[in-house]
């Protein structure tokens, strides 16, 4: 983890919770934001930790994890540039509830939570907007919990997949490098199955896996 340094006001309009503030409103938070890179592998938080920041992902990915006294590891989600995490701390004293590691290097803006309240007190529509985001979490949780409990094992790949995709020439690609062990942990199945599956997936022309990504073929959502 390197020393913090300072934030511009530039790197904050890359987020879309800062859109449409002003100038003046922007230098403030900057005043009160730091940002450090972590480098992969790097736990940023840990479950268990005090929750005293909410974090902006500049750069990098990073993944949200729990894990057992045996050590085995469950992902919940996967983070991107743009996204952020630590929001819930905001609402309360408890400590963090799952892990976040670094899965390449990562740079984050900071915001420590007494100065984010306040900048929710003082702007609605940021306050607003992180209300949505958790509403989109819950959803997501939602989602994931049904796909565990309703689907197979290739009905969940095909859902994961379909989730981190973005549009792509007309079509849909992941363009994220998650790891089929990776994969494994946050769908709940072994890594052995998932290449099982994307292999079938893959002989039946529903994915396709290239230099660019993996390519999703339009049937994939009918699984």
């Amino acid at each position: 983890m390197s020393q913090p340094t300072a934030v511009s006001t530039v790197a904050l309009k890359t987020f879309a919770l800062f859109n449409g503030l002003s100038e003046e409103t922007l230098a403030a938070v900057a005043q009160c934001a730091m940002m450090r890179r972590f480098p992969r592998g790097q736990a940023v938080v840990m479950a268990g930790d005090r929750s005293d920041y909410v974090y902006f992902i500049l750069t990098g990915s990073l993944k949200v994890v729990v894990s057992d006294e045996d050590g085995r590891e469950v992902i919940l989600s996967i983070l991107r540039q743009g996204e952020l995490f630590g929001e819930m701390a905001v609402f309360g004293e408890q400590p963090r509830s799952a892990s976040v590691v670094a899965v390449s290097a990562a740079d984050l803006v900071m915001l420590p939570k007494a100065d984010f309240r306040q900048i929710m007190r003082d702007n609605f529509e940021i306050a607003w907007r992180i209300m949505c985001n958790l509403a989109e979490r819950l959803r997501s949780a939602d989602r994931k919990i049904e796909s565990l409990a309703l689907m197979d094992v290739y009905g969940r790949v095909a859902r994961l997949l379909l989730e981190m995709a973005e549009a792509h020439e007309g079509g849909r690609i992941v363009r994220q490098k998650v790891s089929k062990q990776d994969i494994a942990k946050m769908i709940g199945a072994s890594r052995e199955m998932v290449s099982r599956v994307m292999k079938d997936l893959t002989a039946q022309g529903l994915i396709e896996e290239t230099d660019q990504g993996v390519l999703l073929r339009e049937r994939l959502g009918d699984i």
